[in-house]
């Protein structure tokens, strides 16, 4: 069976069985980490089934971002696509279960999991570039919103003089993650990405402050050297 195949039946599945009501894990982040993940791979020796399976399914489970347990999602979630894979997918092959599981388990930055195969990588810098650019930027106050968190805080939005707090302030995620992740990435193509679009959340981040400071025109430039990806 080709790897279209096997999308287009992961793809019926979720559409019967997967809630969409986060917004920020639903069929179309699945479909956009898989299309990131292929463009990673190309000059990879992989295998597609592993990290097409892992792309469609590792936020089948996804803790709130306050759940206590919201660390385990990810080990959660390989869990569950076993079972899913055993039940409804009888013919996919019991040889890359494990692969699948690890590639699920090892892309959570919560779960501090290190992925150990070529698939596992590419999976987990697919799904953390997600998290910068355009659609990160739009992915944190949809989070935000839905957790009921402050854009920032007014007084001092870029945390100097308090410890940051995600849990209050959407915009301290920056901080506390996002601008971190470009280091973290496994591949280079998919750290020379990271960086990339993590300057893009930078100017996001000096548009803001210079707003704050009636400016309306331009970007603060002090926010600009401070947060400026280091390559």
């Amino acid at each position: 069976m080709t790897v279209q195949s096997w999308q287009h039946r992961f793809e019926d599945w979720l559409m019967q069985h997967h809630n969409d009501d986060d917004a920020a894990h639903d069929i179309s982040h699945f479909r956009r980490v898989w299309a990131t993940a292929q463009r990673l791979s190309q000059a990879e020796q992989t295998d597609e089934r592993v990290i097409l399976a892992a792309c469609y399914f590792h936020d089948i489970v996804s803790l709130p971002k306050n759940h206590p347990e919201r660390s385990r999602s990810s080990v959660l979630a390989a869990q569950k696509t076993l079972t899913i894979l055993r039940d409804d997918f009888p013919d996919f092959p019991e040889g890359l279960y494990s692969a699948v599981a690890h590639a699920i388990e090892a892309h959570s930055h919560s779960a501090n999991i290190a992925p150990r195969t070529r698939e596992a990588k590419i999976v987990q810098d697919a799904d953390r570039l997600e998290s910068l650019g355009a659609i990160g930027l739009a992915r944190v106050f949809v989070v935000a919103g839905k957790m009921n968190v402050a854009l920032f805080d007014a007084e001092d939005p870029f945390a100097d003089s308090r410890p940051l707090n995600d849990m209050r302030y959407a915009l301290d995620h920056f901080q506390n993650k996002l601008l971190r992740l470009p280091a973290t990435m496994q591949t280079a193509q998919g750290r020379a990405l990271a960086e990339h679009n993590a300057r893009y959340l930078v100017q996001f981040m000096a548009k803001i402050s210079a707003e704050l400071q009636g400016d309306y025109l331009e970007y603060d430039d002090a926010i600009l050297a401070r947060f400026a990806p280091q390559a």
